[in-house]
């Protein structure tokens, strides 16, 4: 494990984002940094929103072309006080790109994939490298990077780790914190160290030999633990908040682990090494059709069963929403008869394999929802690009109101995630708002909704 430190005066309280010099900012930014230093009122606009309702003007936007760049630009807003927001692809729901801040955008130039271990399925990639390269990469010899939220053909490695995402394939292989092994990382204060899971022997290794790294890593240990195993919930789908349950020595005291999440609040990345899993390299799409988007959540646990590499669901509200905007109408007509569908993907190595599975659920099913086995490659990915379209089909409501975001993944144990929604919509009767679509894994499912108020 490395460490750089940058000795600077930690004790200085920092002052609040109006009272920064944005122009002395600006000038030191441009002195240090080789890439872009953007101050303009045009792309401070641009970086002031992201996918979700919240608009921050940003005190001024760098784009680095090397990691050293994000270390002056990280330098330089230390100096000045100024807060910090790294930037992935712009795709987050809640907010999170969004600051009176120093935005920091990788995507432009820190976006490569800097090695592939195929044989011991690893991949050091930069934060900004958008995911569907590697997955594209990956594919050459059947591996994948399993989370594969709808936004993958732009969102990036870093923003990924940045919010623990999931998506269908999560399934298959778990969240993003699942398939981090370590990360390089840059703290507000200078220090530079890679970090991933401690062995007991390492971690008082690191522990004794004091300095800055020694007090960060005593602190995580020594303070918390208790702490964590007896009041930290035991959520199997951590997406929001942090997960300290990593610092336990049960799960390896596994640093990397524990920062997926965090936003960027407790550190920026500067590179990580990820988990590859096998892709299976032929595929079956089954979709469920029940009376109700309520009911097809009751079967979720009974679907998972069946062992799928993915499932994904979404409601007749949704699919209407797609009609009236016309965002791919024709292809809502590839659903079975019902109000509320199940997309249950299943893999194998032959196409037989895959398919064999699926009419395994299909038999254990039998007399119960509308059933759609499709075996046409074209017809499945416009389902999924149905799904995938979703959140944008409900941008607006059929009298011309635009809805707004504001119930974003909420994690519900599968088992309970019909009658939790069942709840959610009678409590928001009366408020215009609805669920517009939901995403399920094995773990926990994944709910959202929109409102026009």
């Amino acid at each position: 494990m490395k460490l750089q430190t940058l000795v600077r005066d930690r004790a200085r309280p920092p002052p609040r984002p109006q009272e920064v010099d944005a122009r002395a900012l600006e000038a030191e930014l441009r002195s240090r940094v080789r890439g872009e230093v953007r101050f303009d009122d045009g792309s401070r606009a641009l970086y002031s929103t992201d996918g979700s309702n919240y608009r921050q003007v940003p005190i001024g936007v760098v784009v680095p072309r090397s990691v050293q760049d994000v270390v002056e630009a990280v330098t330089a807003a230390r100096d000045f006080g100024a807060p910090i927001t790294m930037r992935g692809g712009g795709t987050s729901l809640a907010g999170q790109c969004c600051n009176v801040a120093i935005v920091i955008d990788c995507s432009k130039y820190l976006n490569r994939i800097l090695d592939v271990d195929y044989q011991n399925r690893r991949a050091r990639v930069q934060p900004g490298l958008v995911l569907d390269t590697l997955r594209n990469e990956a594919e050459k010899r059947h591996l994948t990077f399993a989370p594969d939220p709808s936004t993958h053909n732009h969102c990036t490695l870093g923003g990924m780790i940045g919010n623990n995402s999931c998506g269908v394939h999560s399934v298959m292989g778990g969240s993003t914190s699942d398939n981090v092994e370590e990360l390089q990382i840059v703290l507000y204060d200078g220090a530079r160290v890679t970090v991933g899971a401690t062995p007991e022997e390492e971690l008082e290794r690191i522990i004794a030999a004091g300095g800055r790294r020694g007090e960060i890593y005593r602190g995580l240990r020594d303070r918390y633990g208790g702490l964590i195993r007896a009041r930290f919930p035991k959520i199997p789908r951590r997406v929001s908040g942090y997960d300290l349950t990593q610092l336990l020595p049960e799960k390896g005291f596994h640093v990397a682990r524990a920062l997926v999440g965090s936003e960027g609040t407790c550190a920026m990345v500067l590179e990580a090494t990820v988990r590859l899993v096998p892709s299976p390299p032929c595929r079956s799409l089954l979709v469920l059709g029940y009376e109700d988007v309520y009911y097809a959540c009751d079967h979720i646990s009974e679907v998972m069963e069946a062992k799928p590499i993915g499932c994904e669901g979404l409601d007749d509200v949704l699919v209407a929403d797609m009609k009236r905007m016309k965002i791919h109408p024709q292809d809502t007509k590839l659903l079975p008869d019902g109000k509320g569908w199940l997309l249950v993907e299943f893999g194998g190595d032959t196409k037989a394999e895959s398919d064999a599975k699926a009419r395994t659920l299909m038999a254990r099913l039998a007399g119960g929802p509308s059933m759609k086995l499709f075996d046409d490659k074209e017809h499945e990915e416009k389902l999924w690009k149905v799904r995938e379209a979703g959140l944008g089909a409900s941008a607006r409501l059929a009298d011309g109101k635009e809805t707004w975001e504001g119930w974003e993944d909420a994690a519900v144990p599968p088992e309970q995630l019909g009658s939790y929604l069942a709840s959610f919509a009678s409590s928001s009767t009366g408020t215009a708002s609805s669920a517009r679509c939901m995403a399920t894994s094995a773990r926990a499912a994944c709910i959202r909704a929109s409102s026009s108020t």
